[in-house]
């Protein structure tokens, strides 16, 4: 079997797989075809991959491989050019993006999406989810306090002291919980919200307050991910955000609801009800943001808030982030690699069965078909 690495699009620092990763799949009997450049980014050299086995090739090349690996998907184009049962393995985002999934079972292609690994504790090992937040997260409180007027830590100066930074982390999840560990290593006072009665523990072990809203809804069935909540809840939780945000110096949103637009948090009043040099970061940019401001991939100043709306802080930690990931994609793929070094494709395995989008003109995913494709219909 031959598998093809893609360089990822202008903009994208990371790369599906370091050198390192691709000598694990040449030891598992593949042949690996490195798009030129492919890890040029993520200052991993041609040579590099050369030099662990792989061969340096053209982008046509990689394209026509049995099995092709990158993080954003090929082009529209490139898709429409694909031969039926080629296999791909990326971050699809399938549960927003219908037309995409139906042109997958259209061109008869194989579709894996990073993205969708079920999050059980087999599958730990290949949530790129997790560790792609685990990045933004950290990122997201060193990009806040670049850009904060203010100390992190208290100072006690010969000038006087300097009180800490008051920091609003919104979503305790692995993006939210790795904010709230950075900042509080950087010496702020932090605070936490997330409507899962599961963060609060998580929240209160790492040194941070839990800002708890009573009656959310919590349900088992989300696999760890948050749900849609009452309006009533919604009034409540906007009431206690408001106050809480009012007193923050740096706020970090990382809230999300799989399939769905990100939930607002941060209304325009609050924006205008903060303290003039704070600072929004918001994680959720990509989906619609959580504060109602947020502008994706830009950086902009409301009443003297500066709100940074970055979804992909990942790509800017591209050798560590492109080590997680790959070791991601290497512990999944070694559910369908065969010890001959071929494709074998066992729907018998949950793991390999959800995170499959497509097959035979078919989605695979219990999850896809019950978010997108039911809620479409419905």
């Amino acid at each position: 079997m031959t598998i093809g690495l893609l360089k990822e699009p202008s903009g994208e620092n990371r790369v599906a797989l370091l050198p390192e990763s691709v000598k694990t799949f040449i030891d598992l009997k593949t042949e690996v075809l490195v798009e030129h450049g492919a890890g040029a980014t993520a200052y991993a050299a041609d040579e590099l991959y050369t030099a662990s086995g792989g061969k340096v090739a053209s982008r046509a090349e990689v394209l026509n491989c049995e099995v092709i690996v990158g993080i954003n998907q090929p082009t529209d184009e490139e898709i429409n050019n694909l031969k039926p049962e080629q296999v791909l393995i990326c971050v699809f985002q399938p549960l927003s993006n219908r037309p995409l999934v139906e042109k997958f079972m259209e061109k008869n292609l194989t579709t894996f999406s990073m993205d969708n690994i079920p999050r059980t504790t087999r599958a730990q090992a290949m949530d790129v989810l997790s560790s792609m937040a685990t990045a933004s997260g950290y990122k997201a409180v060193l990009l806040a306090a670049s850009h904060s007027p203010r100390f992190f830590p208290m100072f006690m100066t010969a000038a006087g002291s300097i009180i800490p930074s008051k920091a609003l982390v919104l979503g305790a999840g692995v993006a939210g919980l790795q904010a709230i560990a950075t900042a509080k290593r950087l010496g702020a006072v932090v605070e936490a919200f997330d409507v899962r009665a599961a963060a609060e523990e998580e929240v209160l072990s790492l040194g941070a307050k839990f800002v708890k809203v009573e009656g959310a809804q919590d349900e088992a069935s989300a696999g760890g991910y948050a749900v849609e909540q009452s309006d009533e809840y919604k009034a409540k939780q906007r009431a206690l955000v408001q106050e809480h945000a009012s007193k923050a110096n740096i706020i970090i949103t990382t809230a999300q609801i799989p399939g769905r637009k990100a939930p607002v948090l941060i209304t325009k009043e609050t924006v205008a009800a903060m303290q003039p040099g704070s600072v929004i970061v918001d994680l959720a940019a990509s989906t619609g943001g959580n504060c109602e401001l947020t502008e994706n991939d830009k950086i902009i100043n409301v009443h003297d808030v500066t709100i940074i709306g970055d979804s992909n802080l990942a790509s800017t930690l591209p050798m560590d982030a492109s080590k997680m990931f790959g070791k991601n994609v290497i512990n999944f793929m070694k559910l369908i690699i065969d010890p001959e070094g071929n494709l074998n494709l066992n729907f018998e395995d949950d793991i390999v069965q959800n995170t499959c989008v497509t097959h035979h003109k078919e989605v695979m995913s219990e999850r896809v078909k019950n978010i997108l494709f039911q809620a479409v219909n419905s």
